[in-house]
């Protein structure tokens, strides 16, 4: 899955949609033709197939975390007593279904998984972690840290011609 795009053949046209696909999903194809230079029909075209090859995998509106009252970003560092396939599969089926627990991630080093978690306060989280993350499947050791502010977050995947 990783390896996706090397058997697929993108031009700088190819490249243009996704950019510009990626900055503003809701672009009409008509802006979306003449900012990349193809008739209408024709960018359609590339359109549909950059999303039946999979290069494109959907469409999402980017809420304000703010606004939804989820201030806060805690990333946290979850070590697991063993990894047996049983328990990586338990862990991350209640870790999918806990709509605070924005990303998760399977990691080398120190920590097996790093998880960013969406909290409103620290008492929401809290709260979270007693209901949820200490009674996560296999855990030994959970490490918070809360974020101070937000420098930079990007949804464009840059990618070279």
């Amino acid at each position: 899955m990783r390896h996706k795009f090397l058997n697929i053949k993108l031009d700088k046209i190819d490249h243009a949609v996704i950019k510009y696909l990626q900055n503003d999903g809701r672009i009409s194809n008509s802006d979306l033709s003449e900012k990349v230079g193809l008739s209408q029909s024709a960018c359609l075209r590339r359109v549909k197939a950059l999303e039946k090859q999979g290069i494109i995998e959907g469409y999402v509106a980017v809420m304000d975390q703010a606004a939804a009252g989820l201030t806060d970003n805690v990333f946290v560092q979850i070590t697991v007593e063993k990894q047996t396939k049983e328990l990586l599969f338990e862990f991350e089926k209640i870790v999918r279904q806990c709509p605070q627990i924005i990303e998760c991630y399977l990691m080398s080093g120190d920590a097996d998984y790093l998880l960013r978690v969406i909290v409103s306060d620290a008492s929401d989280y809290e709260k979270l972690h007693m209901d949820v993350l200490t009674t996560l499947p296999g855990v030994s050791n959970i490490k918070s840290n809360f974020s101070l502010r937000t420098v930079t977050k990007k949804n464009e995947i840059p990618f070279n011609l």
